[in-house]
């Protein structure tokens, strides 16, 4: 009876150990979000499922979010954020748990993903006329707070005004911080310069 129960235990531990992936020199392994569990090694995350297979690389690119005095990213609604330097600044966007960009970085600031909705921070652009003595076109960034679905389309602009921005590395050195915020599925906080409110 007990080598019975001997071989049974041998066998399924040589089953277990053939079907999982060894991930090795591991830094730290986050609690699982959305069925993936990032995992950290040296300044580069990836993301194992909950059978411990690396199911999305190591890669540099991913936002960690602030859980109780540990940083780390996650998985929310299929989508974890990423970020993109581009001519100093950084811009935001999505990948989905194949590790594929699903929305490009295009965003001043992110937020995770709740409901199947993200808060983002757009930038437009607008052509505001052209300068014939240098023969250029002379241009405006300005941003608005909206939400975005799981696709990457607007669904709701959340500041009516725009504000300007210069995008530039030298003016745009953090995110620009949001003024929104989501206080239930239809009911936002907005905090304006209005000191009356």
């Amino acid at each position: 009876m007990k080598n019975s129960i001997f071989l049974h235990f041998i066998i399924a531990l040589i089953s277990f150990s053939c079907l999982s992936q060894t991930v090795k020199g591991i830094d730290y392994i986050s609690p699982f979000h959305d069925g993936l569990a990032a995992v950290k090694k040296g300044n580069m995350w990836g993301f194992i499922n909950t059978e411990g297979d690396l199911v999305i690389n190591f890669r540099d690119d991913l936002v960690t979010t602030d859980f109780k005095s540990q940083n780390y990213p996650i998985f929310k609604n299929n989508r974890c954020l990423i970020s993109e330097k581009k001519e100093g600044i950084t811009y935001f966007g999505y990948i989905n748990k194949s590790g594929e960009t699903i929305i490009k970085p295009v965003f001043l600031n992110a937020s995770n993903f709740k409901d199947d909705t993200a808060l983002v921070i757009l930038v437009v652009k607008d052509t505001i006329g052209h300068n014939d003595i240098l023969n250029k076109t002379v241009i405006s960034h300005n941003y608005f707070e909206v939400l975005i679905n799981t696709e990457g389309e607007t669904t709701h602009y959340l500041t009516p005004n725009p504000k300007h921005i210069t995008l530039s590395k030298n003016f745009v050195k953090q995110p620009p911080q949001f003024t929104t915020q989501l206080l239930s599925d239809n009911l936002f906080a907005v905090w304006t310069d209005d000191e009356n409110g």
